[in-house]
């Protein structure tokens, strides 16, 4: 079993590496375009979800997915938004600590979800600037 303490800090670090020298509507469709082509691939029925600032860039439910995926999406993407990190990443944070996000956040858990599928778009130099995000 993983170390808390070591996963928390691997996963700071795959964060700090994944940066986009730009990010626009473009660069949002091809990276949704991208995340659909490979569940497709694997036959894994996702919905995928891209937003900058308050705004959908890209949506996309494939088959065998429903409503409760977008609200997934949007519980987890709360969490990137709110903490400026993976939805992931807060969750093991807290778990590393012994404590559980839900508890220990005092947000409402119909509101804000820290499970692993949101993941910040940071722009170098910029900082985050959306959220891409996939559940299913």
């Amino acid at each position: 079993m993983t170390n808390p303490s070591d996963e928390v800090s691997r996963l700071e670090a795959d964060e700090q590496r994944l940066l986009f020298d730009h990010f626009g509507n473009d660069d949002a469709w091809e990276l949704g375009a991208l995340l659909v082509s490979l569940a497709r691939e694997r036959g894994a029925p996702v919905t995928v979800g891209i937003r900058r600032g308050g705004q959908r860039l890209f949506h996309c439910a494939l088959p065998g997915t429903s409503a409760d995926n977008d609200a997934w999406i949007d519980r987890k993407s709360r969490v990137v938004e709110r903490y400026a990190e993976s939805s992931y990443l807060v969750g093991a944070r807290f778990r590393a600590k012994g404590r559980t996000f839900e508890d220990a956040s005092r947000l409402d858990p119909d509101r804000y979800a820290a499970h692993g599928g949101a993941f910040p778009v940071r722009v170098r130099g910029v900082g985050v600037v959306g959220v891409v995000a996939v559940s299913g």
